[in-house]
């Protein structure tokens, strides 16, 4: 099956599909935290705060799983394996980590906190990209 990103110069490919996956899993994990989140106050009632952690973490570890089978398909066109699931698991702690440390560091210097989420976030993703590479090995053509 020929890709619309296969026509896209080599060395630029993954880097673009990784945007692509990227923004799919966020969209994603917002539509289905949405979703139980509503679900959950259908069933339970807007009393409860912790069904709002609950229905985040379902979300994430469900777009968690979409965006490591595609990340390994598509992006880095790569079989799944039990070796780069756990490193992709790692990554994304690895990135979490990462974002937080770039937080810290943009309102040292001075940022507002309110506007440095996503500069934190993005340094994270580019650094998350870099990081998901060394794990995804590409298959033979």
């Amino acid at each position: 099956m020929k890709l619309l990103t296969d026509k896209i110069p080599l060395r630029y490919r993954s880097m673009v599909r990784f945007f692509i996956v990227g923004m799919a899993g966020m969209f994603l994990q917002d539509w289905l935290y949405r979703m139980i989140l509503k679900a959950f106050q259908t069933w339970w009632g807007d009393e409860r705060a912790i069904l709002v952690y609950i229905a985040f973490v379902i979300a994430f570890a469900i777009e968690m799983v979409f965006n490591y089978l595609i990340s390994a398909w598509y992006t880095f066109r790569s079989k799944p394996t039990l070796s780069n699931a756990g490193g992709f698991v790692l990554a994304r702690i690895l990135n979490l980590f990462i974002q937080f440390i770039f937080l810290h560091v943009l309102i040292t210097v001075g940022i507002e906190e309110i506007n440095a989420g996503f500069p934190s976030i993005f340094a994270a993703g580019i650094i998350n990209y870099f990081v998901l590479k060394v794990l995804f090995k590409p298959r033979n053509k």
